[in-house]
């Protein structure tokens, strides 16, 4: 499976695409940030992100793509520019009918270093180990890219697995009414 991972942001938005499956070795096929200028309007930044993830979608073809899933914080501006660069890597992904899933921070750190409380400096060194990199990935958010990847092959598979026996399986009956302990039967 290859699976592109997007941590998005306005101004640096992380992307890494990984190729494996549960239980074999991790390859990095690509990481890289599609960068835009903070003085810019957001109309024209916006455009920058969708050319930045169409040529990497044409570049590497991905299977799935997995996003980090937008968090609230105190800066409001913030979180705006996350959320509209999550939204456009979203839009290309589905406009190629590429399937699309959110993890989010916690889930990745968790999957990656076994804490979701795990700070970037873990993420980024457990990256760099589980796909046997000679140097850290840099900057953060194309780590951040790369385990959003990790963790979808890791734990996505096994979600979407388990949903699809769920699907397959027949419907059961509901269980029958029971009457309460002590009441008369």
């Amino acid at each position: 499976m290859r699976v592109l991972g997007v941590d998005p942001g306005l101004t640096r938005c992380g992307i890494g695409v990984v190729d494996g499956a549960p239980g074999r070795p991790l390859r990095m096929a690509g990481v890289g940030v599609v960068r835009t200028p903070a003085e810019a309007d957001i109309g024209p930044r916006l455009l920058l992100v969708e050319q930045g993830m169409e040529a990497w979608l044409d570049e590497y073809r991905p299977d799935l793509v997995a996003v980090e899933r937008v968090f609230a914080q105190h800066n409001v501006r913030t979180v705006m520019g996350t959320a509209q660069a999550s939204a456009v890597a979203m839009l290309c992904a589905t406009r190629r009918g590429i399937p699309v899933t959110l993890h989010t921070p916690s889930e990745v750190k968790a999957a990656v270093t076994g804490s979701g409380r795990a700070d970037k400096a873990q993420v980024t060194a457990m990256v760099q180990r589980l796909l046997r990199l000679d140097a850290p990935p840099k900057p953060a958010d194309a780590a951040d890219a790369l385990a959003l990847a990790i963790c979808h092959i890791w734990r996505g598979g096994a979600n979407d697995r388990i949903a699809a026996a769920l699907a397959k399986a027949p419907a059961r009956a509901p269980y029958p009414a029971r009457a309460p302990r002590g009441a008369a039967r």
